[in-house]
């Protein structure tokens, strides 16, 4: 049949080799019909010889096909049939109700089946119930504590005090039913702590505790303790039935002999009847002088250890997991009163003796060792062994405690100074015995970097000597203690810096000896720091060396030295000012009244000046006093020739009194300014007066300024055509200003103001 299904390619049937795409010729179209009709004869054969051979399975084929037909025939005309029946009598209605109702008394029955099942399960469980009563009625605890585990599993509890957790949509009895296990767990959990105070007594009066093994109780003899330990640990409430237990044994066993105030007895009674042990006791003895004793560490901790057993033994029963309740109870506790008032108590004040608490330590050890043998601790969790760790870390315990007393001590002194110097000292350092007098006072010290000596607060000095023992300390110690020194060291200067300025606030708003002592104490400390580095920074631990900083803290005491000073000086140029803005100016000083209000101006001035050089002179530097009172001076002096020079119009007697204001001036401060001008003692006075006046030029003012109160025109014209003026900082306006002020207009003035015009454009 392959013939049938091949392709013609009409081509092939050409004998031409021509293309496709040209024209056929008659011939080749001739030949072509040829061909296709024999083809297809040849197709038409294949086909008859392949219906032939296979006759019978086409016959089968029709066959089935007719027998399909009939049937679909048949089974139509019965469709018809039932259709035209239904339709005739219609039963649907009937038939859906039948089935409606079928299935509703099929629902029913389940219904009705699952609430008597439901029902069934209500009263064994409320029948369970009633045997969890009876058991702790009957004083079977134990299987009453493994009922109600059962029950509240079968009631769907997930904790001990969810009775009215019902969800929303349960039915009621749900809630009822975990109402009563709630009541039953209350009744069991309230029968077995009183059990556990009968069981476990403490007698204040006579020190002592009594654990009984056999217990009466509710009209139940015999109940046992074990039982009653066993009943709370199935019911999963040891922990709370052991806690009372446990605060009152270490209320009154452990913490006596932590404190050293008893030491422990034991005895035993024993059942005659039975041979077991009916009660323990265990009597605390007093101990004879428990606040002058020295705790005794192996003694406390054998102590200990012995009523760890006796709990164990009489109490626990010797039952791992319960000792570990009783412990995990016991311990936080336990521990944290032996650190407090034994271990840290013994950690070495002195470094030397580091090496004797390792005795301790070891006793330490052993004690968790023994311990954990007995199951109080927990073999496994680091967490339990807080006094070994704290005996380990005894180097950083011992760090600590010294860092809370050196910071501690630098508080207290910082606190307790009053910054002030003996009455005699101001009156006594002075004159030629100054020198001799400052190497008596204990304050008195030298600079590192200067060579020059000042006296500081005692504060300071004590802070100093503080700090140079710690760092001194620092080169001894082991690296990790070491470094904690360090630390505590600079913590210690940083007080200084913080505590000071707030507790002098007042002081340092006014001109007295404290603010000057607090500048001296920042120069003083800032030089020792500088010092440090070299000092002690080469004999520290290498680890401490890497990280030991000092040169940070130099600047900052170095510019609070600068703030109080400048502040200080800021506050005498202030009052100067307010002093003399009482003269008005200088004006009119001819008349007696504002003469005598100018003159208490100057004497005012002088008294402040005065003051200032009484407290100042004493204690500061001297290149540091030289410069502050200079720089007032220049301020009192420029301001009072200011005032002078800005006067309009003089009078002769006016000038008279001016000039007897400025020599009452420089009498007053005579005796401040010969050492403020005396620079080389071995010059003659004039060219030291000279020499210093170059950096003064206010005073050369000022003293010109009272001799052109007194000299003539020319004189003064050709002071300033010499340059004598100049030098003396006057400007050739003020020297205008002033002409015109003094003299008349004249001739001979507008000569000597031209003169002075012309030699100021030379």
């Amino acid at each position: 049949m392959d013939v049938l299904f091949d392709t013609i390619n009409v081509q092939d049937l050409l004998s031409s080799s021509e293309s496709p795409s040209s024209p056929l010729s008659a011939p080749d179209l001739r030949l072509l019909i040829s061909r296709l009709d024999a083809h297809s004869l040849r197709i038409k054969s294949t086909v008859q010889s392949y219906l032939l051979s296979h006759h019978a399975d086409f016959s089968s084929l029709f066959s089935q096909c007719s027998d399909v037909v009939s049937k679909s025939d048949h089974l139509s005309a019965d469709i018809v049939s039932l259709l035209n029946l239904i339709s005739d009598q219609p039963i649907e209605a009937d038939v859906e109700r039948i089935i409606r109702e079928i299935v509703d008394k099929r629902r029913e029955a389940r219904e009705k089946k699952e609430i008597l099942d439901f029902v069934g399960v209500v009263l064994e469980l409320d029948r369970k119930f009633g045997v969890v009563r009876d058991d702790i009625k009957n004083g079977r605890v134990v299987e009453a504590a493994e009922g109600l585990r059962e029950l509240k599993e079968a009631v769907g509890l997930k904790g001990n005090s969810d009775a009215d957790s019902a969800v929303d949509g349960d039915p009621a009895v749900y809630g009822i039913l975990k109402k009563q296990w709630t009541d039953c767990f209350d009744e069991i959990q309230d029968f077995l702590l009183r059990c556990m105070e009968s069981a476990v007594q403490f007698e204040e009066e006579g020190n002592a505790v009594h654990i009984k093994h056999e217990l009466s109780i509710d009209g139940i003899d015999g109940l046992e303790l074990y039982t009653v330990l066993q009943a709370l640990n199935v019911a999963d409430i040891l922990d709370y039935g052991l806690a009372k237990v446990a605060d009152l044994i270490t209320k009154y066993a452990l913490t006596p002999i932590i404190t050293y105030s008893a030491t422990p007895s034991f005895t035993e009674e024993t059942n005659h009847e039975s041979g077991h042990v009916s009660e323990a006791v265990l009597k605390m003895v007093p101990s004879v002088d428990p606040k002058g004793s020295k705790v005794d560490g192996e003694l406390m901790y054998s102590y200990i250890v012995q009523i760890i057993e006796f709990v164990n033994k009489f109490l626990c029963f010797r039952d791992g997991s319960w000792m570990c309740c009783f412990g995990r109870l016991t311990w936080s506790r336990m521990s944290d009163m032996i650190i407090s008032n034994f271990l840290s108590k013994v950690v070495p004040d002195d470094a030397s003796k580091l090496a004797e608490f390792q005795e301790i330590r070891k006793l330490t050890i052993d004690f968790e060792t023994a311990l954990r043998e007995l199951m109080f601790i927990s073999p496994s969790d680091g967490k339990d062994e807080k006094l070994s760790k704290f005996a380990d870390n005894v180097e950083v315990h011992f760090a600590s405690r010294k860092k809370i007393q050196i910071l501690a001590k630098a508080r207290s002194l910082l606190l307790q100074c009053n910054f002030s110097l003996p009455q005699d000292y101001i009156t006594n350092k002075s004159g030629i015995n100054k020198e001799e007098h400052a190497e008596n006072i204990a304050n008195h010290v030298v600079l590192l970097f200067s060579s020059e000596k000042c006296v500081v607060s005692e504060a300071a000095r004590q802070l100093m000597e503080l700090v140079h023992q710690t760092l001194t300390d620092v080169c001894l110690l082991p690296p990790k203690v070491g470094l904690e020194f360090y630390h505590t060291a600079r913590n210690a200067l940083v007080l200084y810096e913080a505590i000071i300025p707030v507790k002098l606030q007042r002081q340092l708003d006014s001109i007295n000896q404290a603010a000057v002592l607090i500048h001296n104490d920042c120069l003083y400390l800032s030089q020792e720091i500088l010092g440090f580095a070299f000092e002690y920074r080469p004999y520290f631990p290498s680890s401490v060396k890497e990280l030991a900083v000092f040169v940070d803290l130099a600047p900052r005491f170095q510019l609070m030295a600068e703030e109080v000073l400048q502040r200080q000086v800021q506050l005498v140029i202030y009052n100067l000012n307010q002093a003399i803005d009482g003269a008005y100016g200088f004006q009119n000083t001819h008349q007696m009244k504002q003469f005598e209000s100018a003159k208490f101006c100057i004497d005012q001035v002088a008294f402040i000046v005065e003051k200032v050089h009484i407290i100042w002179e004493p204690l500061l530097l001297p290149s540091v006093y030289e410069q502050s009172m200079t720089m007032i001076l220049e301020v009192v002096f420029s301001r009072i020739a200011k005032e002078i020079l800005l006067l309009d119009d003089m009078a002769a007697e006016e000038t008279m009194q001016l000039q007897r204001l400025i020599q009452l001036l420089f009498e007053h401060l005579s005796s401040l300014l010969e050492p403020l001008l005396a620079v080389d003692l071995s010059a003659t006075a004039q060219e030291a007066i000279e020499e210093r006046e170059y950096f003064i030029l206010s005073i050369r003012k000022l003293r010109k300024l009272a001799e052109l109160l007194d000299m003539p025109l020319k004189l003064i014209t050709a002071a300033w055509e010499s340059g004598e003026l100049a030098d003396c900082n006057f400007t050739p306006s003020e020297v205008e200003d002033f002409i015109r002020a003094i003299f008349t207009d004249s001739p001979l003035r507008k000569e000597c103001l031209f003169r002075i015009e012309n030699s100021n454009m030379r």
